[in-house]
């Protein structure tokens, strides 16, 4: 793929900073950051994503021939997300895709419902040098698990965790970071200090509060407009953040949200310019593909807009990285980002969607 190397190191945790505030159509630089969707199967029915509601793509796993000739398109690859849809544990090849990697410098981490999480897999993410596994939990008790995310794994999944946390506390690792995720509803707002407190008891040390999204029509499950937080939440309502942060810091534990905001709170607000998407780094930054090669502009677009065919941008199994990064697509796609006019699926996107 031939772009411009990045100039200096980029914070993998940071990587949007990486572009300038002047954009055009076309990308100076690579992206920094890789969304690599291992699989698209999944083994949970959660409320609270399109995938429990229809097929997206065909079932499939990102096969390796796929998964190498994308990451080796980019040389200076900062930081890659191996999820999407799907499980990724259910992925067999998932240490060796994160060694792989690793062995490039590149910064390696992914979400997972932990329900597959045991000894010998979790030892294989250790021993492949995973940098963050991300839990996401999404309630604070079994009844709640099971109306959020569709079954009855709740204490399969804290047992789980606990006996990873354990091997690594007892071996000494401290890579793989653990955290524990909850999508803020209406719902379950009031469980957050009983989540704070339960990601403790299984000895994680790190929570985040993710912003729900939703379709803005013909809404499914629990992902929609009245179950949302953002600028939605009460003052009794965000008496449950205060208190959570406040027994987070308490038992040692960061609390915070998801993306670039330093605090909770600060997640639920949108920008007071009236146009949060303009705001946006993720096409001169990020790529997406999914299972089957599809490029999307990132991980937002499927809980935002229905249908992929709405902001396809290319097809890594038919085209190199540079023809899909710098073609039409994404140069359209840029182009609208950047009017008063955006892209469907980004019109009602925040400042502070999770990075």
């Amino acid at each position: 793929m031939t772009a411009t190397a990045p100039a200096q190191a980029v914070d993998p945790r940071r990587y949007f900073e990486s572009v300038e505030a002047k954009r055009s159509q076309k990308a100076e630089r690579l992206p920094v950051c890789v969304y690599l969707e291992t699989t698209n199967r999944c083994n949970l029915l959660c409320t609270t994503c399109p995938r429990t509601y229809a097929e997206l793509e065909p079932p499939a796993d990102m096969s390796w021939a796929l998964f190498t000739s994308i990451v080796d398109q980019i040389p200076h690859l900062e930081r890659a997300v191996m999820h999407g849809v799907g499980e990724p544990m259910l992925v067999k090849n998932l240490p060796k895709m994160v060694r792989y990697l690793k062995d490039r410098g590149t910064y390696v981490l992914f979400n997972t419902n932990g329900t597959v999480l045991n000894d010998r897999n979790g030892r294989a993410l250790i021993d492949a040098g995973l940098d963050e596994l991300r839990v996401s939990l999404d309630a604070a008790n079994a009844e709640a698990f099971m109306a959020i995310r569709g079954a009855d794994f709740f204490s399969r999944i804290l047992r789980n965790v606990r006996r990873f946390r354990e091997l690594q506390v007892r071996e000494g690792h401290e890579r793989p970071r653990v955290s524990a995720w909850l999508t803020g509803l209406k719902e379950t707002i009031a469980d957050l200090p009983a989540f704070v407190r339960v990601a403790a008891d299984i000895g994680v040390k790190e929570v985040y509060l993710q912003r729900l999204v939703y379709f803005e029509n013909e809404s499914i499950g629990n992902a929609r407009p009245d179950q949302a937080l953002f600028e939605r939440m009460t003052a009794g309502e965000a008496v449950y953040l205060d208190e959570a942060a406040a027994l987070a810091r308490s038992l040692g534990m960061t609390f915070s949200a998801s993306g670039a905001a330093s605090e909770p709170g600060m997640s639920l607000t949108r920008a007071s310019d009236g146009s949060p998407w303009s705001l946006c780094r993720r096409p001169w930054s990020v790529m997406y593909f999914t299972a089957n090669g599809r490029a999307l502009p990132c991980c937002i677009a499927p809980f935002s807009q229905r249908g992929y065919e709405n902001y396809t941008l290319g097809d890594a199994t038919q085209q190199t990285l540079h023809e899909i990064w710098n073609g039409p697509g994404y140069s359209s796609f840029r182009e609208a980002l950047l009017s008063d006019q955006p892209p469907t699926a980004c019109a009602n996107c925040g400042l502070r969607w999770s990075l």
